[in-house]
């Protein structure tokens, strides 16, 4: 489904990421991990078009993409939910989701996701009409995935989702995570919660002072001494 060729994205002189290769396959969850400043969001904003890469390929169902502006991207069929959600504060959370089908705003079926939506977050069919900033942690985040999610992705990239929210709710983030998948939705999984996320995750790239140190399946991740040197250097 998708294919990351030798990427590399430097800001102001400043390489970020390096030579990073990756493949995402039809149904999978790939579990993108690393210490901060590793390069883990920068290669999710590269894939994404929100940063331009100086080198390397991106392609997606077979088409190359890493030119194309970041809205046509997400209409080939690939979301993006950033860290810390970035949701407009003042707008109800009726709005927010309609906003994120704005690509289909001319399709008489624009809001036929929200059934999908609500049925991951229930939580979200009761606060519609409640602005964005009077919402828990955790519902911010529904919020933010529920948005991505209108634009009827084929691939969602989800960077730190577990990230300022409760503890007991971060199973039910990754439970959605799940859900999610099982709608038939491939997804690239950047989250600092290791031992969670791999029960979740069919495979890993770990990422090291922006370079893929190890890759492989995600049973196989704790067993790394990679993992550790990564983490702790």
């Amino acid at each position: 489904m998708l294919e990351v060729r030798a990427l590399t994205t430097a800001y102001q002189g400043l390489t970020a990421i390096s030579d990073v290769s990756l493949d995402v396959r039809e149904g999978e969850i790939v579990l993108v991990a690393g210490a901060n400043g590793a390069g883990k969001s920068t290669l999710l904003k590269s894939i994404t078009g929100m940063e331009r890469a100086q080198a390397g390929t991106v392609s997606f169902l077979g088409a190359r993409i890493e030119r194309m502006p970041a809205h046509r991207i997400t209409a080939a069929g690939i979301a993006f939910v950033p860290e810390n959600r970035r949701l407009f504060p003042r707008l109800s959370v009726r709005d927010t989701l309609r906003l994120g089908s704005y690509l289909h705003r001319r399709d008489p079926q624009r809001d036929a996701p929200l059934g999908v939506v609500f049925d991951i977050f229930p939580r979200l069919a009761e606060r519609l009409d409640q602005r964005a900033e009077t919402l828990s942690g955790g519902e911010q985040q529904m919020l933010a995935i529920g948005r991505a999610l209108m634009t009827r992705p084929r691939l969602l990239l989800l960077d730190e989702p577990s990230q300022g929210i409760m503890p007991k709710l971060v199973s039910e983030i990754l439970g959605a995570v799940e859900k999610i998948r099982a709608g038939g939705v491939s997804i690239i999984l950047v989250e600092q919660r290791i031992k969670q996320s791999i029960k979740v995750s069919d495979r890993y790239y770990l990422l090291k002072n922006g370079a893929v140190v190890s890759s492989g399946s995600a049973d196989n991740m704790e067993g790394s001494g990679d993992l550790e040197a990564a983490y702790l250097s």
